[in-house]
Parts: structure tokens; C-alpha cells; sequence
């Protein structure tokens, strides 16, 4: 059986170790980019919610 040198083991050991952290990096920034998309969603739909009350007021002292 042919030995490798100690190097080369080291070396796969950081090729998998590096694949593994830039998965788990993904992962966290997905969750990351989720949170921040969840918070701008509810922040659009509050304004649209304010715009429709305003034009609702609009609509009812206009037809007075």
C-alpha cells in the first residue's frame, strides 16, 4: 500500500472542512436574507394598509 505524506491528508481535510463551512454559511445567510425579506414585507403591506384608510377617508368626505 503506497503512503501519502502527511501534507496531502491535511490538505483534503481542508478541502472538505472549507466545503462544509460554505455550506453552513449559505445556509445562514438564506435564514438571514428570510428575516430581512419577512420584516420589508410587513413594512410595504402597513403602508399600503395606511394608503387605503387614507383614500377610504378621502372617498367618504368627498361624497358628503
Amino acid at each position: 500500500m503506497l503512503t501519502l505524506p502527511f501534507w496531502v491528508y491535511l490538505v483534503v481535510m481542508g478541502i472538505f472542512f472549507s466545503g462544509f463551512m460554505a455550506i453552513r454559511t449559505g445556509q445562514k445567510e438564506r435564514e438571514i436574507d428570510d428575516v430581512y425579506i419577512e420584516k420589508e414585507g410587513q413594512i410595504y403591506i402597513q403602508r399600503m394598509e395606511v394608503e387605503r384608510e387614507k383614500r377610504k377617508q378621502i372617498n367618504e368626505s368627498s361624497s358628503m
